[in-house]
Order: structure tokens, then C-alpha cells, then sequence
């Protein structure tokens, strides 16, 4: 039986403070954006469109007139196409800004003729899709705003002293200012690197010559040969499509010192250390910026007020928000991540304290302690308190919530938001299940057998839709592995060839074809390479470890079945992994024989292996491979 919320002082309720009841957060919740709105696919569609734009986008060759040197105005287009995708989910308003100025770039740059190319076209879809959903969840974030004021009323109070004081971003401007001056430091280097070309070709002779040869260097570079004035010359280059044999480059030459006037130095590794000190610079500093621009806005002046109920989770320390007459937390409304705030805070900051005092010592202690819990999916259930929340909830918002302690009933607490309101759609975990990937709550055997209804024929279980999706993605690595490591010829990298690949041609043919099926004698459990026989007396104990199946047997072990799906990603997706239902009936069924099937299992239901079959299409595909060389 749950126990009943712990109050909170009736002195610390403002008066008038209306309750969110749940036909009201069902109301609320009614108002989340679409299916087709939700961030991931427009991520998608926009990762698959910029990758069949770059591969199959016309590329500007290297030329005397366009020398491939550094193109600053591009590179700052590729950092607001690189943080678009991930402003699609963090910050909406600003990915139109950057769908825009990208989409500005592509029709400066090519203008009408950017319909012409399917690629193209793929990229302007994927932004009018992604552009849709983006003012799709703004609309349905301010219907929720409107719902949320409405179930308030016109009560306003002040915030709490405490959560006046609270300050965000900090952190995020100084990684941010670290890593943005690690991309004006790879700036300033490319810089001198041009600049001392442009100063030695200044005073460098200039000729014209033709390519005579194109050839690999000796660390595998390729180099072009270029023979001028009756001296041929040899050049490392990185793109020598631009030079084929017979065509006219020109070049400067000083003494030893000699160039390409097409391609005059290589910057890329300074260009990809801009790219990315600018794009996680930039994230953190809007990161910054718009957490202190929300915690601004909470202090501006009265903010409407709910009687809610809140609880902490136990995986993630995630604050889960219920409405006020749901004490047994059947449905949350909305979460976040938060943090206490204190009233001394900026004074402490203002007087130049060194070190913390005892009260803090021990504060930070109980902290750890909580933390360490959190991780571990340790420690009690954390109770339901009563709180009153600050501020209108919506998605992408900022609250903050008065409440007990949960460590300390006498104490009454405030605490702030870090990362904005998220709505608790279906499909998200509840509140207070133990961490992913880590621990699960286990349903006992007279649980999971009550649910059960006997069969007269054998039972099976067989691979599933996460498990064959999973055996695919390995095949295609598999695939793509063989050729890679084939295409180049003899080398070291096939050790690891050798190596990995019967690895793999065991987690593919597992992950696709796995069964096991039960009969009155006992398992048959078919894996890659053979289907094992395991009596019912034999076996000790069945399990699920991450995606392996385990059934242990007296004497032998164990007789295992990896991978067999994505547990993690299906706890994600809020369904009951396949895998770890079979252990539960498997088990089950061994602690209660009645259940157990009457019959035999018959030579087709007992499985077959398709690890040779598999293993022999392998070594034909790289055979293949090696002909195709």
C-alpha cells in the first residue's frame, strides 16, 4: 500500500492556489505535439538529406583562378548545419534561424538550379518537413500554455527568495569560452599559414606546365608530376581528379620551395579543429544563454501558481510533476531535472567565501549519497510530496517548485529547473523504476506463471523484430568490413579479419535465427552452430544478462544466446523486451512443471543453425570481393 504524500506547511501555500487536477492534466496532456512532429525523424531527415547532398552535390574543382584555400563563409555555413539538427531538439526557434540561413546559402549559391539535382531537392524537403513539425510543437506548446493559465486562474505570487537567487549557465559560458577560443587558436593558425604563402609566392616565379604523371606516393599519398620550364616537378595533392595527365596547372617555385597555385596549402586540420571548437562552443553558449534567459524570465514578477504533487525518480534523480489528486502517481504530467536553490547564494558569491562550512560539508555528503544511489538504482523509494509549482508549464519551459525534503521532513525546500519541461508522453518510463540497462524490476515465477495458459504442443520462442534488426545492422557491418579490409590487398588489417569475423558470423546468425523450444523433456535451444538438447533436470537457473539469453545447466555451465535484441533500446521506447519475457515464462516454467507441454517437440520445431550456411556466403562475398579488385 503507498503511503500518503508528505504535506507540505499549509503556511507555505499561497492563498488561492488552485489545484491541478487530472481532468485538467489530461486536458494538458491531450495538447503534446504529433507523432510526426517529434525531433527524431526531422533529425533524420536531415542527417540522410545533408549526406546524399554532400556525396552527391557537385564539387568546385581546384583551379589557378579558385584555388582550393581556406573558405571561411563556408565553413561557417557547414557549423550552422552541423548545430541545426541539434537545435531541432533543444532550441526550435533557433533551428528556423539556421534552416533559413542554410537554406539562404544552398539558393545564393546556385539559385534555380538547385531543383535540378534530387539531392537538392531531398535537403529542401527535409527542411520543409523539419520547419513544420518545428512551428507544429511551437503551436502546441502555447495551446499548453494556455491551458496551464487557465487551470491556475488569476492567482500570481512572487517566486521564493531562494529560487530568486538562482543563477544558470555559469558552467556552459566557460566551456564555451574555452572551446571557442580553441577555434579562434585553430583560426589565427590557418591564418598564418596562408599569409606566409601568400608572402612567399609573391616574390616566388611563376610557370605554367602540364601534367605528365599521376602516381602514389610513398606514405600512400597521391602525387602529382608537373613538368615546367624543361624541370619536372612532383606534388603531394589531395584531390588529383583535379589534374588529369595532359592538363595545364601552374605553379610557383622559389628555390627548394615550390607550390601548386590550385591547391596551395593544406589547412584541414586546422579547419576540422574551427568546426569543432565552433559547434560545441556555440551549443554550450546558447545552452548559457538560454538557461539564464529562462531563470530571468522566472524572476520577472508574479508567476501563476498549481498545487501539485511531485516525486523524485530513483534511475535518474529526474523531478516526475503528478496532478494533485493523484496520490498513488499513476500518471505523471510532465518531468525535469532540478536543483536546490538557497537564499544566500549571491551573497556567499559577493563576500568571497573560500571554503564551505560544516552545514555545507554535511549537505554535500547527503547529496553524494544521493547521487551515488541514483546511479547504482540503489536506496528507497523516493516519496510523494506535496509542492506548489512556479511558473507555466509547458514544453521547453522553466518552473520551479516548493516542497519538503524528502531527506528531511522539517525542512521546506526550493528548487529550480535545469533543462526545460518535457511532457510525460505514453511511451516514456514512469517515475521511480529502477535505472536501464542496469537492474529491472523481475516479475516472479508465480506471477508470471499465473499468466500463463498450458499448451498441449511444445512452446516457442524465436527471434523477434528488435533481434533481427540487430542481426541485419551486423551483417551490413560484417559486409562492409570484408570489403574495406580486402579492398587495399594483402595487409595486416586481415588478422583482424581473421579475428572478428567468426565473432560476427555468430552474433548475426544468432540475432536473426535464435529459438528454443520446450516439450516435456526440456529445451531445445538452437544458436549459431548447433541446437543443444537441455532436460528440465539439468537446468539451475534461466536469465537475462543486457541481450543474452542464459539457461544454466548442472555440470555444463551454461548455454547461452547473444544478441538476442536491444533490451536498452526497447526499455527506451517504453515495450517489454522480447528477451526478457521469454526468461520470465522460461523460468517459469521450470519452478512449475504443470505448465510445463505434454508432447515432444517433432525434428521441425526443434530449430536449425544457420551459422555454416552464413559462414560459407561470407567467405564467397570476399571471394568476390578479391575478384572484383
Amino acid at each position: 500500500m503507498s503511503l500518503p504524500p508528505v504535506p507540505l506547511p499549509a503556511e507555505r501555500i499561497p492563498p488561492g492556489t488552485a489545484d491541478w487536477r487530472t481532468s485538467d492534466t489530461r486536458r494538458w496532456l491531450a495538447a503534446v505535439p504529433a507523432r510526426w512532429a517529434h525531433p527524431l525523424w526531422a533529425t533524420l531527415a536531415l542527417l540522410v538529406s545533408v549526406v546524399w547532398e554532400l556525396e552527391a552535390g557537385p564539387a568546385a574543382a581546384c583551379t589557378s583562378a579558385d584555388p582550393c584555400g581556406t573558405d571561411w563563409p563556408g565553413l561557417g555555413v557547414a557549423v550552422v548545419m552541423v548545430l541545426t539538427p541539434y537545435w531541432v531538439w533543444r532550441q526550435p526557434r533557433l533551428a528556423l534561424a539556421g534552416l533559413a540561413a542554410v537554406t539562404a546559402a544552398l539558393a545564393v549559391e546556385e539559385g534555380f538550379a538547385t531543383f535540378g539535382r534530387p539531392s537538392a531537392l531531398a535537403f529542401l524537403l527535409a527542411v520543409a518537413f523539419t520547419t513544420a513539425g518545428i512551428l507544429h510543437r511551437l503551436a502546441a506548446a502555447g495551446r499548453q500554455r494556455s491551458l496551464a493559465l487557465e487551470a491556475a486562474g488569476p492567482v500570481a505570487q512572487p517566486l521564493p527568495p531562494a529560487a530568486r537567487t538562482f543563477r544558470r549557465g555559469r558552467l556552459s559560458f566557460i566551456l564555451a569560452a574555452v572551446l571557442l577560443a580553441v577555434a579562434g587558436f585553430g583560426f589565427w593558425q590557418a591564418q598564418q599559414v596562408a599569409d606566409a604563402y601568400e608572402e612567399r609566392a609573391a616574390g616566388a616565379t611563376h610557370l605554367s606546365g602540364r601534367v605528365t604523371a599521376l602516381d602514389r606516393g610513398d606514405e600512400d599519398t597521391d602525387v602529382v608530376t608537373v613538368t615546367a620550364d624543361g624541370r619536372a616537378h612532383r606534388f603531394e595533392t589531395a584531390f588529383p581528379e583535379d589534374f588529369p595527365v595532359g592538363s595545364r596547372v601552374d605553379i610557383v617555385v622559389d628555390g627548394d620551395w615550390k607550390a601548386l597555385v590550385a591547391e596551395p596549402y593544406d589547412v584541414f586540420g586546422w579547419e576540422l579543429l574551427v568546426l569543432g571548437g565552433s559547434v560545441v562552443g556555440l551549443a554550450f553558449l546558447v545552452n548559457g544563454a538560454a538557461g539564464r534567459a529562462g531563470s530571468r524570465r522566472l524572476r520577472r514578477g508574479p508567476l501563476p501558481v498549481l498545487h501539485v504533487l511531485v516525486r523524485e525518480g530513483r534511475d535518474d534523480g529526474r523531478t516526475w510533476v503528478f496532478a494533485a489528486d493523484d496520490p498513488a502517481g499513476l500518471r505523471p504530467v510532465l518531468h525535469f531535472h532540478s536543483l536546490s536553490a538557497f537564499e544566500d547564494e549571491d551573497e556567499q558569491d559577493d563576500e568571497g567565501e573560500t571554503g564551505p562550512g560544516p552545514d555545507d560539508e554535511h549537505a554535500s555528503a547527503v547529496e553524494l549519497g544521493r547521487l551515488r544511489d541514483i546511479f547504482r538504482g540503489d536506496g528507497p523509494e523516493p516519496p510523494m510530496r506535496e509542492a506548489v509549482l512556479y511558473g507555466v508549464p509547458y514544453a521547453g519551459a522553466e518552473v520551479a517548485f516548493v516542497a519538503r525534503d524528502d531527506a528531511d521532513d522539517d525542512e521546506v525546500i526550493v528548487e529550480c529547473s535545469v533543462n526545460a519541461v518535457k511532457p510525460a508522453v505514453p511511451g516514456w518510463r514512469k517515475p521511480g523504476a529502477q535505472r536501464r540497462g542496469r537492474k529491472s524490476v523481475r516479475r516472479s515465477a508465480d506471477e508470471v506463471a499465473a499468466g500463463m495458459t498450458p499448451t498441449t504442443g511444445p512452446r516457442t520462442w524465436r527471434a523477434h523484430g528488435f533481434s533481427r534488426a540487430v542481426g541485419l545492422g551486423l551483417l551490413l557491418v560484417e559486409g562492409g568490413g570484408i570489403w574495406a579490409m580486402l579492398d587495399d590487398g594483402p595487409s595486416w588489417t586481415w588478422l583482424l579479419l581473421i579475428v572478428g569475423l567468426p565473432w560476427l558470423v555468430t552474433a548475426v546468425a544468432t540475432a536473426l535465427t535464435w529459438r528454443i523450444t520446450a516439450d516435456r523433456g526440456g529445451l531445445w535451444v538452437t544458436g549459431a552452430w548447433r541446437v543443444r538438447r537441455v532436460p528440465w533436470d539439468a537446468i539451475t537457473s534461466v536469465r537475462l544478462s543486457e541481450d543474452t539469453l542464459r539457461v544454466g545447466v548442472a555440470k555444463d555451465g551454461s548455454v547461452d544466446l547473444s544478441p538476442t535484441g536491444f533490451v536498452w533500446l526497447e526499455r527506451r521506447l517504453g515495450r517489454e523486451p522480447r528477451a526478457e519475457r521469454v526468461a520470465d515464462e522460461m523460468r517459469a516454467l521450470l519452478l512449475h512443471p504443470e505448465l510445463r507441454p505434454p508432447e515432444e517437440a517433432p525434428p521441425g520445431q526443434q530449430g536449425m543453425p544457420v551459422g555454416p550456411p552464413l559462414a560459407a556466403l561470407s567467405v564467397l562475398w570476399g571471394a568476390a570481393v578479391l575478384l572484383l579488385l
